[in-house]
C-alpha cells in the first residue's frame, strides 16, 4: 500500500479543487516543482501530479512544470490531464514519468487506450472519476450514463495496469472518502485501484487501509496534507503499524 501526495497544477500554481469545481479552488504554491520536492523528501514513494488546465482544455498545459519535477525527483512520479495521444505519452514517458494516467480518451476512445498500453507496456493506468456511480470526463464537467464498474470492466482486456478511482462528490471536502463506492470499484475490476477523494483526517486514511484486501494498493491525500489535518510522516507511520 502506498499513500500518494498530490500536486495540482492550474495556471502554473499548486491548488486544489473542491468537487473538481474550476472556480473552487485554493492556491497552496507558486512553486509545483518545489511542492513534490517536499513530499520526496517526506518519504512519499510515488507523487500524483494532474495538470488540471490540460484537463480541462484536453491537452497538456503545463508540460514543462511536470517535466521539471519529474527530473528534480527522486521518486516515482505519475501524471494526468489531457493527455489524449501517444504523442503526449511518449514525452512524458521519455521525461522519465513512471505511468500516465488516461482520463477522458479511456471513455470515449478504449481502442486507444489498448493502442497506448500495446506501445507503453505497464505504463498506463486509467484514472475513472465518477459521480453517483457514473463515470465523470473532461475536467468531470460531464457526467455519463457509463458505469464506473463497467468501464473498469472493459478496459482490463486492453493491458493497462491499474486504475485510480475517485468519486467526485468527496474530492476536496475534507468530509471522509464512499467507503462503499471504492470498495464496490475495487471488488469489480481484478486490477490493483488507486483510491482518490475525501480523505479528511487519519482515521479515514486507516479505513482505506483496511480495503487492501478489496484490492486498494494506493490511496491518495491532497488537501488534507495541504491544510495539515495531518502530516505526511503520521501517515507513515498508520501504514506501518497497519503492515505489522
Amino acid at each position: 500500500m502506498k499513500i500518494i501526495p498530490a500536486v495540482d497544477i492550474k495556471k502554473g500554481r499548486c491548488v486544489r479543487l473542491s468537487q473538481g469545481l474550476a472556480d473552487q479552488e485554493t492556491v497552496y504554491s507558486d512553486d509545483p516543482v518545489a511542492m513534490a520536492c517536499h513530499w520526496d523528501e517526506e518519504g512519499a514513494s510515488l507523487i500524483h501530479i494532474v495538470d488540471l488546465d490540460g484537463a480541462f482544455e484536453g491537452q497538456p498545459a503545463n508540460a514543462e512544470i511536470v517535466k521539471n519535477i519529474i527530473y528534480n525527483s527522486s521518486v516515482d512520479i505519475q501524471v494526468g490531464g489531457g493527455i489524449r495521444n501517444l504523442n503526449t505519452i511518449e514525452k512524458y514517458i521519455n521525461a522519465g514519468a513512471y505511468r500516465v494516467i488516461l482520463g477522458t480518451i479511456a471513455q470515449k476512445e478504449p481502442e486507444f487506450v489498448a493502442k497506448a498500453c500495446k506501445e507503453f507496456p505497464g505504463k498506463i493506468i486509467v484514472g475513472i472519476d465518477a459521480r453517483d456511480g457514473n463515470v465523470a470526463i473532461k475536467g468531470w464537467v460531464e457526467v455519463s450514463n457509463q458505469r464506473a464498474t463497467d468501464l473498469a470492466k472493459e478496459l482490463e482486456s486492453c493491458g493497462v495496469s491499474g486504475y485510480v478511482f475517485t468519486d467526485i462528490a468527496c474530492d476536496g471536502m475534507l468530509q471522509g472518502p464512499n467507503l462503499k463506492s471504492i470498495k464496490e470499484f475495487a471488488k469489480n475490476t481484478k486490477l490493483p485501484v488507486i483510491a482518490s477523494g475525501g480523505v479528511g483526517k487519519l482515521k479515514d486514511i486507516d479505513n482505506l487501509l483496511a480495503l487492501e484486501t478489496d484490492g486498494v494498493e494506493g490511496i491518495i491525500t491532497g488537501k488534507a496534507l495541504y491544510d495539515k489535518k495531518f502530516t505526511y510522516a503520521q501517515t507513515l507511520e498508520l501504514l506501518n503499524h497497519h503492515a505489522n
